[in-house]
């Protein structure tokens, strides 16, 4: 007798899937946004995996010579002396000023070359769109700034276009 009594309950309202709520496409697309910022912004992900040359650094140490009774006073010099004093003196620098020619080659790899040898870099759309070079392994390099063979140089401007383009 208790069931005439009292009312039926209320029937519930069947829940959404979570696919077909609003919230879950917002989140979805809040990832992809985020996802296609970072490999935007990371230009080498998954395009070629090859690592970056490091320039190699050589340390010379030169010990001193054991003085002997017959030695002369360590104040003068010899001859043979100041010849190992300029042998030590490595020079490098002077080898990595040389621009080399990047002309007709994949920005990414002129790139390469170039930071290799010690340049900053400025790249530039050579066209007159004046567009960002994201992807810059599909870019190919048309002239650079200074001319190859430029010495006591620190920044190196390649203007480039896409690769089905033409300079």
């Amino acid at each position: 007798m208790n069931d005439l009594h009292n009312p039926p309950p209320a029937p519930q309202p069947k829940s959404k899937k979570v696919y077909q709520r609003k919230g879950f496409w917002i989140v979805v697309a809040g990832l992809v946004v985020v996802g296609a910022v970072a490999n935007a912004t990371n230009e080498d992900a998954g395009v070629d995996n090859e690592a970056a040359p490091q320039p190699t650094v050589t340390v010379t140490k030169t010990s001193p010579a054991t003085p002997t009774t017959a030695d002369p006073p360590a104040t003068e010099t010899t001859p043979e002396a100041t010849p190992a004093a300029e042998q030590t003196s490595a020079k490098p620098a002077a080898e990595a000023a040389v621009v080399p020619d990047v002309v007709g080659m994949n920005h990414r790899a002129a790139m390469g070359v170039l930071h290799e040898r010690g340049f900053m870099v400025n790249e530039e759309d050579a066209s007159p769109e004046g567009r960002m070079i994201i992807l810059n392994s599909g870019w190919k390099v048309c002239r650079q700034d200074p001319a190859p063979g430029a010495t006591d140089v620190l920044r190196v401007a390649i203007y480039s276009v896409k690769n089905d383009e033409s300079c």
